[in-house]
């Protein structure tokens, strides 16, 4: 479980980070704080990994509990959640070591990518002691994450990959077959195929081709919930 605490002095955006946190799995909401001082106060009371942190506040600005956790050596991450968009202040922010940046107003989505792909990246250097290029280009420095697009490709339709998505999540739980979604929907296999390889191109499916003894080769999906956030663009 990963603890985190929300630095916020809009109570009504805290609320909505302490909402949107809690629909992720994984995540302990520890405290929430409306100063950098009561931060400050706070982070000997709990056993931080993560702070959700507001750059504009009254009295010290977030930067300077960066600089404050920095000084110190505490080992506890940091995400910016600000409607501070200039150059410089990112920069700073990303000089001293935060994990993401979200720019005020913000989606769910993005929200999600942004804790989902911090978890993604505390359970592989959590549980490794030295990890490939590969691990570490795809995990860790996210040179595999895929470029979002605003169109389907040529011959979906945005109603039937809803409905094909609603048959994922009925099955997600263990591997399934393209036959299986094709019933669920009341669509061909050659049509359910199409839809499920698209997933499989944004990297929410994984699919292996078993080949049997007779007949033809059965494709079995699992669910990578690490990249489900790509549908919501489509949906």
């Amino acid at each position: 479980m990963i603890n985190v605490m929300i630095v916020e002095d809009d109570p009504m955006v805290a609320e909505i980070n302490k909402r949107y946190l809690s629909k992720i799995g994984g995540f302990r909401l520890a405290a929430i704080a409306n100063s950098v001082d009561e931060a400050i106060r706070l982070l000997g009371n709990e056993e931080l990994q993560l702070i959700l942190l507001d750059i504009f506040m009254p009295g010290k600005q977030g930067l300077e509990l960066l600089a404050y956790l920095r000084k110190n050596e505490l080992e506890i991450d940091v995400i910016i959640i600000s409607a501070a968009s200039d150059l410089e202040r990112i920069k700073r922010a990303l000089r001293y070591g935060v994990v993401d940046y979200l720019i005020k107003p913000f989606k769910f989505e993005r929200f999600n990518a942004a804790l989902v792909s911090y978890q993604q990246k505390t359970r592989l250097t959590g549980t490794l002691e030295a990890v490939s290029q590969q691990e570490l280009d795809n995990y860790l420095l996210h040179r595999d994450e895929a470029t979002i697009v605003e169109d389907l490709p040529k011959g979906l339709t945005k109603d039937t990959l809803k409905q094909v998505w609603e048959a994922v999540q009925k099955l997600k739980e263990g591997p399934f077959s393209t036959e299986e979604v094709a019933n669920v929907v009341g669509i061909s296999r050659v049509s359910a195929r199409k839809y499920l390889n698209f997933l499989k191109d944004l990297e929410i499916l994984d699919v292996k081709v078993i080949y049997g003894t007779i007949g033809r080769p059965v494709y079995q999906h699992e669910y990578n919930q690490i990249k489900e956030y790509l549908i919501k663009t489509f949906l």
